[in-house]
């Protein structure tokens, strides 16, 4: 792996000069203005601080994209994250131990899946399924918001015991949080996309609501401080770890892994084609894996490829992996020179880029079109996914979707088609049809075994009566032991009746089967 790394490099870099240099401190600049609001954004939404969000945007694009397994990939908090994370936050009654100790976990998860190549594991769960993930985590982001969006308060972990917290409580929104909120959805809604290509509607809207705030003096809750240092005091402390808390913390622990997974390998496979440029799978996971053992240590939060971010570095002319490096760096800049600025923001106004964040998250052309084709099995593996990503966590969600998946295939897989015809004369000119008025063609098309041979039985009950009966196996692709010899049992009643029984077009496999059930002992071998 590590040489397929440097031939890597060796070609990204192949003729690098000052234009291409610049082109990536360009694009470096564009992505850090995108990155800057939503890696604000997405520390807060996670339970944790706007400086943890704004810290791991920093290390994961200094780590993660010069460690990469695309010269594109741009990495960092991401809503999907923040969605998992929040509830361990919660159960840590607000403390980020528990996180640190899950990202560290998570890395040395996905570096083992990267060195062992495990990114193609990824390609099994079915695009519904990843839709309708998607879909909830959504939800749970803007769900998660409510309280930061009208200036409410409510208790519980869950959609559900937030939601029963307002009915037990009231639902009384603070108006100058929620006329912030609104400010801020408005001006991302209403932005012009050909000026969002050179400033980001999200940066505009966050600025715009600062100076709002500031000019009416409202009282509304703030981001807080933002700490000059890389190495903030609340950080991942080994001295200090409780080894006997690790196991408790192994689940969600896969569940990151597992989430960092999918994002950045369906990251760098949309983002491969928009570039036209090969991706690397297990290089970037073994790039993830340690850009998460890392981060940890410098106080942040597990963080992924985002799709969002890479594809505004590849649309500003992004050229290399610099270009993730560069934006890292200006973040850094912009802590240092802007921490007083951005510790003044409104949290109202992240959360209203959070609500736009989570609308956009969904895939809508992709569920307009699973509704206005009715393609049903899709349509049912997308909504079962999303309640049970709102109502359970992400592993059990996606288990659930791959498990309803195959239950969807199966019940189509299992289906079999029986047809009778007569003898079509045009077909076999040779022979006098005539002589065959009394033979029926039975095609059989489908898997044959145990789950639907009852139907198969059904059928043949069915069929015109006749002395001569060829069954017609061409589009029988498998059979079973079970079905075989319940399918000879058949044949061997119809040779007592006295009709003469043809099998033709038997596919090499099924006839290894027929022949250890006892064909031949049945039919002969001609």
């Amino acid at each position: 792996m590590l040489s397929r790394y440097v031939k890597r490099m060796q070609t990204e870099f192949h003729g690098y000069n000052l234009n291409r240099l610049i082109g990536d401190l360009m694009a470096g600049l564009t992505v850090c203005a995108v990155a800057l609001p939503l890696a604000l954004a997405f520390g807060v939404s996670c339970g944790a601080t706007a400086a943890a969000g704004l810290i791991t945007a920093i290390i994961a694009g200094i780590v993660i994209s010069a460690l990469s397994g695309a010269s594109y990939q741009i990495s960092g908090p991401t809503g999907a994250m923040s969605a998992v994370l929040i509830t361990i936050v919660a159960k840590d009654g607000g403390q980020l131990n528990g996180v640190f100790l899950v990202s560290l976990m998570a890395g040395i998860v996905l570096l083992v899946l990267g060195v062992f190549k495990l990114g193609r594991l990824v390609s099994v769960i079915p695009h519904p399924v990843i839709v309708g993930f998607t879909s909830g985590i959504a939800i749970i982001i803007a769900m998660g918001q409510i309280d930061n969006f009208f200036g409410t308060t409510s208790s519980g972990t869950s959609i559900i015991e937030k939601l029963a917290s307002y009915g037990k409580n009231g639902f009384v929104p603070y108006m100058p949080s929620m006329l912030i909120g609104l400010f801020v959805v408005a001006v991302m809604i209403l932005w012009p996309k050909k000026w969002n290509a050179k400033v980001p509607s999200s940066l505009v809207a966050i600025i715009l609501a600062a100076i709002v705030s500031a000019v009416f003096s409202l009282d509304v809750a703030q981001v807080g401080e933002i700490p000059k240092t890389l190495l903030p005091p609340n950080r991942l402390d080994l001295s200090s770890l409780d080894f006997k808390a690790i196991p408790s913390y192994f689940s969600a622990a896969i569940t990151v892994a597992a989430l960092g997974m999918i994002e950045s390998l369906l990251c760098g496979a949309s983002a491969s084609n928009m570039k036209n440029e090969s991706f690397d799978a297990d290089i970037e996971l073994v790039g993830q894996g340690i850009g998460n053992i890392l981060i940890p240590f410098f106080g942040g939060v597990p963080a992924t490829a985002a799709i969002a971010r890479t594809s505004v570095a590849i649309k500003s002319g992004g050229q290399t992996r610099l270009t993730g490096v560069f934006h890292a760096m200006f973040l850094l800049a912009s802590m240092f020179l802007l921490g007083g600025v951005m510790s003044q923001l409104p949290m109202a106004a992240l959360a209203g880029v959070l609500m736009v964040t989570a609308f956009r998250m969904n895939e809508w052309s992709e569920i307009k079109s699973m509704f206005k084709m009715g393609f049903k099995s899709e349509i049912l593996q997308y909504s079962v996914t999303m309640l049970a990503t709102v109502v359970f966590d992400l592993t059990v969600a996606i288990i659930i979707g791959i498990v309803f998946s195959l239950l969807a295939f199966l019940s189509k897989a299992i289906d079999i088609d029986v047809n009778f015809s007569r003898v079509e004369s045009d077909r076999m000119p040779e022979v006098d049809v005539a002589n065959c008025k009394h033979t029926v063609v039975v095609y059989i098309t489908g898997a044959v075994f145990f789950a639907n041979f009852e139907k198969l039985q059904s059928e043949l009950k069915e069929m015109p009566k006749s002395r001569c009966i060829i069954f017609s196996m061409r589009g029988v692709s498998v059979i079973d032991a079970t079905a075989a010899k319940s399918f000879l049992g058949i044949l061997e009643s119809y040779r007592n009746e006295g009709k003469e029984i043809l099998l033709c077009g038997v596919n090499p496999n099924v006839k290894t089967i027929l022949d250890r059930a006892g064909v031949d002992e049945i039919l002969g071998e001609n």
